[in-house]
C-alpha cells in the first residue's frame, strides 16, 4: 500500500510582573547541593465551576490563557527559579558530556524506493534535524535532498512528514515549528532540489498520499484557527485532492462529513493506483470506518466498514480482492480478504486467523504478508503467502524492537529496523524469498552492551492480575535494597512499551541505575482487553500496576523508596501525577513530563477530545466522578510531603496544552509541605516532543538525570 496516515481565565490585572514578583519562602533541600530559590507566587482567581451539582474550584485558571503577558511572566519567573537550581547541581556537566558521547553515532531510516530511487533519512549523530537523502537509480552516491538543519538557527524546525511521487519526481514534504503539530506542506522537485510554489497550510495528524497520475497529492486540513492556533479545538477535518501548480484555496474536497465535526480521516492508495480510501476514526478509538473509491472505473466513494466496531486497515489488494488487517471478532488481531462488488464488499475469508500473540502490523511486500507480533511485549516477525499459510520466522537478535517494515510489493526484497535497551537501533534486510537475514548498517555507540543485564520479571497487581516488567541492570548487580532506580511507564491508548535503545538509559546505567518498564494495562502489549483494562472506569488499574512496580522492586531488594524515581510523559505524565499523588510515600524523585493533569478540563483544547474514549469526560455524571478521584491537579493535598518532583513541559506544546503542567505545578508548590524542591522546566520552542532538536533534548535530559542523581543519593558513578 502507497498510503501515508496518522491516527490522532484571563490573566488581566494581576500583577506578576517580574520585577514586582511576589516571593514564596523556600529552604534548601539539601547541605551540599544548589539553593532553591523562593518560588513566584501565583496569584489565584476567584473561579468555582459546577460539575454535576459539585462545585470546584480553579485557582489557576488564568494560566490556561497562553498568550498573556502574565502567563509569560509567570513562565519566566519559574523557569528563572528552576535553571538556576538545575545549572548548579553536582555533576550535571559531566552528565551532559557523556550523554552527547552516547548520542554521537550515526542513524539510519530504512529506505523507501519511488521511480527507480532510494530514500532514507540520515543523522550523523549530533545533528538537531534528521537529513533527507536520496540515491539516484544512475548512481551510487548520495545526496542530500532535504536538510531542516538549514531552516532555522536554534534547529526548532523540523521535518514532519515526507512522501514521494510514484515517479520518483517530486517530493512532499511537511515542516513543523517549534514543536507544533501544525504542519505546513512544501514540495520539492527532486531533480534540481528547488521547491515549487506550492504550500499547503493549518494541516494536521495528516500525511501526503500522491495521485496515481503524480500531478497532485491528497491531504487533511483544518478550518483556519480563529483564536489562538496553539489551543484552539481541533474540529472538522477534510480530505482535499492538491494539484501541483495551483494555490491552496483551489484545491479540490475530496471527502468531509460536516455533520460529524470530530471525525478524523487518513489517506492510502492501493500500489497499482486503482483505489483509493478514506479511513474515518473517532478519537483516539481503534477502530474506523472505510471507503473505497474505484479510481479506474470513476464514480463515489462506496462504504466497505462502516459500522464502527473494529479496527480495519487494508494493507494490500489483489485486483478486487482487499486484503485487510482487523480486530473484527480478534481482539488480538487477524487479518482476512474481503471482495468488492459494485454495490460493496462482498464475501470474506480468512487468511491469518487470531493467534496467542497481538498482531502488531501486517506489511503486503513481495507478494507476501509480513506480519509483526508482541510476544510478551516484545517483537517477532512471522511471514505468511497471500493465501494465510505461515512459511517462516524471520530470525531477529534478540528480546527488542521492530520498526520501519519498508520495501515495495512487487519486490522480494524488505528492510526493516530493531533495536534493543542495549542494542542499538539497526537496519537489517530480509530477502522474502528465501527468509534470510543480514546486517546492513549498525552504528557504533561507545559502551559495553556485555556490561548489562535485560530480563524480564512477572509481578502482581493489586487486584491480582500478573503484569510483565523489563529489567535493565549492570551484570553484577547486588540486590542490597540500595540500588538507585528509575520506574518508567505509559499504561495507555492501546500504545505498547517495548525494549527499545536510549542513549541516555545507557548514562543512567553507567550511573549505577536500574531501570525498570512495566507493560501496564491500558497499552497494547496483550491485545483489546488488556487495553480496554485500562480505561474510563477502570483506569486506577494502570496507577495500581504502577504502584505495585514500585512495591515489587522494594520487596525483591532492589531499592528503597528514597532511591525510587518515576518517569514518564504526556499519558504517562498523568501515571505520574497520579501515582505521587496517591502515594507520596513511595518515590524519592518524580519526573512527570508533559502530562495531561487536569482530568476536568483536558478535552477543552487541541485535540484533548479525542481522549475520552480512554478518559471518559467531565461533561458525563459518573466519568466526572471518576475522573475526579485521580485528577493530579485535584488530588493535590495541602500540607503533603511530595517527593522532590521536577515537571518538563513546552510552551509549543498543541497536544497536551503546557497549561496542565503550569496549574499543577502552582498547585503542588503552595501545598507541599517538606523541603523538597517542586520545579517546572518550560522550554520556549518546544513542543509534546515531536520534532525536538538533538541540543534540546540533551539538555533537558541532563536536568533530569543530575536532578535525579542528586536527590536519590549517587554520589559518583
Amino acid at each position: 500500500m502507497r498510503s501515508v496516515q496518522t491516527r490522532f481565565l484571563p490573566g488581566c490585572g494581576i500583577q506578576l510582573a517580574c520585577a514586582g514578583l511576589l516571593l514564596a519562602a523556600c529552604a534548601s533541600y539539601a547541605s551540599g547541593g544548589p539553593e532553591l530559590a523562593p518560588y513566584p507566587v501565583t496569584a489565584e482567581v476567584a473561579q468555582v465551576d459546577d460539575y454535576h451539582g459539585i462545585s470546584v474550584a480553579d485557582p489557576y485558571r488564568w494560566l490556561e490563557d497562553l498568550d498573556s503577558a502574565d502567563t509569560a511572566a509567570w513562565v519566566e519567573a519559574q523557569n528563572e527559579v528552576s535553571f538556576s537550581y538545575l545549572e548548579d547541581l553536582p555533576g550535571r556537566s559531566r552528565i551532559r558530556a557523556r550523554m552527547e558521547e552516547l548520542w554521537n553515532y550515526e542513524r539510519f531510516s530504512t529506505p523507501t524506493f519511488e521511480g527507480g530511487r532510494r530514500f532514507y533519512t540520515r543523522n550523523d549523530g549530533l545533528q538537531n534535524q534528521s537529513v533527507l537523502y536520496v540515491v539516484d537509480s544512475t548512481s551510487s552516491s548520495e545526496r542530500v535532498l532535504l536538510d531542516p538543519n538549514t531552516l532555522s538557527a536554534d534547529g526548532t524546525v523540523s521535518m514532519s512528514g515526507w512522501s514521494v511521487s510514484h515517479d520518483g519526481r517530486y517530493l512532499a514534504y511537511a515542516l513543523s515549528e517549534g514543536g507544533s503539530d501544525w504542519r505546513e506542506w512544501h514540495v520539492r522537485d527532486i531533480d534540481n532540489g528547488r521547491d515549487l510554489a506550492d504550500v499547503i497550510r493549518w494541516t494536521k495528524f495528516t500525511g501526503a498520499t500522491w495521485g496515481p497520475d503524480n500531478k497532485g497529492f491528497y491531504y487533511t486540513g483544518y478550518p483556519e484557527p480563529e483564536g489562538d492556533a496553539l489551543s484552539e479545538v481541533n474540529e472538522n477535518a477534510t480530505v482535499y485532492f492538491h494539484v501541483l501548480g495551483s494555490g491552496q484555496e483551489q484545491d479540490q474536497v475530496i471527502f468531509q462529513r460536516p455533520d460529524q465535526p470530530r471525525w478524523g480521516f487518513g489517506t492510502g492508495l492501493s500500489d497499482d493506483g486503482r483505489w483509493l480510501f478514506v479511513s474515518g476514526s473517532e478519537g483516539t478509538e481503534r477502530k474506523n470506518r472505510l471507503w473505497a473509491r474505484d479510481l479506474a472505473k470513476g464514480g463515489d466513494f462506496v462504504g466497505v466498514f462502516l459500522e464502527f466496531d473494529a479496527q480495519y486497515t487494508v494493507v494490500g489488494t489483489r485486483g478486487d480482492d482487499f486484503y485487510v488487517q482487523t480486530t473484527l471478532d480478534a481482539p488480538l488481531g487477524r487479518v482476512f480478504a474481503v471482495q468488492m462488488e459494485e454495490s460493496g464488499p462482498g464475501a470474506r475469508r480468512e487468511i491469518i486467523a487470531q493467534q496467542k500473540d497481538a498482531l502488531g502490523s501486517v506489511a503486503y511486500l513481495g507478494h507476501k504478508l509480513v506480519a509483526s507480533y508482541l510476544h510478551e511485549a516484545y517483537s517477532q516477525l512471522r511471514v505468511h503467502d497471500l493465501d494465510g499459510r505461515h512459511l517462516y520466522y524471520a530470525e531477529l537478535p534478540t528480546m527488542g524492537s521492530l520498526g520501519g517494515i519498508s520495501g515495495r510489493w512487487d519486490d522480494d526484497q524488505t528492510w526493516f529496523s530493531f533495536s534493543s535497551f542495549t542494542f542499538p537501533p539497526s537496519i537489517y534486510h530480509l530477502d522474502l524469498g528465501t527468509g534470510a537475514t543480514h546486517l546492513e548498517k549498525r552504528p557504533v555507540v561507545p559502551f559495553d552492551p556485555a556490561r548489562y543485564s535485560v530480563h524480564q520479571v512477572w509481578y502482581p497487581s493489586k487486584d491480582g492480575t500478573r503484569v510483565p516488567m523489563f529489567l535493565v541492570h549492570r551484570s553484577d548487580l547486588e540486590r542490597n535494597g540500595e540500588q538507585p532506580t528509575l520506574l518508567y511507564g505509559y499504561g495507555g491508548f492501546n500504545i505498547s512499551m517495548t525494549p527499545r535503545f536510549q542513549p541516555a538509559l545507557i548514562t543512567w546505567l553507567e550511573m549505577g541505575g536500574v531501570y525498570a518498564m512495566p507493560n501496564l494495562r491500558g497499552g497494547g502489549e496483550f491485545g483489546h482487553a488488556w487495553h480496554e483494562a485500562g480505561t474510563v472506569h477502570d483506569k486506577q488499574n494502570v496507577f495500581d500496576d504502577f504502584i505495585a512496580a514500585a512495591e515489587w522492586l522494594i520487596d525483591q531488594g532492589y531499592t528503597h523508596p528514597e532511591r525510587l524515581a518515576i518517569r514518564g510523559g504526556s499519558n504517562g505524565g498523568l501515571l505520574v501525577g497520579a501515582c505521587m499523588t496517591q502515594r507520596p510515600d513511595l518515590y524519592g524523585a518524580c519526573l512527570p513530563a508533559v502530562g495531561v493533569l487536569d482530568m476536568l478540563r483536558y478535552h477543552r483544547f487541541t485535540i484533548g477530545w479525542a481522549w475520552a474514549s480512554d478518559y471518559g469526560t467531565s461533561d458525563d455524571a459518573a466519568q466526572f466522578r471518576t475522573l475526579m478521584r485521580y485528577s493530579p491537579l485535584h488530588n493535590v493535598r495541602p500540607g503533603t510531603a511530595y517527593p522532590p518532583t521536577l515537571i518538563t513541559t513546552g510552551d509549543h506544546d498543541d497536544r497536551v496544552v503546557p497549561s496542565h503542567s503550569f496549574k499543577f505545578a502552582s498547585t503542588l508548590q503552595q501545598a507541599q509541605a517538606g523541603a523538597a524542591p517542586v520545579l517546572i522546566r518550560i522550554e520556549t520552542r518546544g513542543g509534546h516532543g515531536g520534532g525536538k532538536p538533538t541540543s534540546m533534548i540533551l539538555d533537558e535530559l541532563a536536568d533530569q538525570w543530575a536532578f535525579l542523581a542528586f536527590h536519590l543519593g549517587i554520589q559518583s558513578w
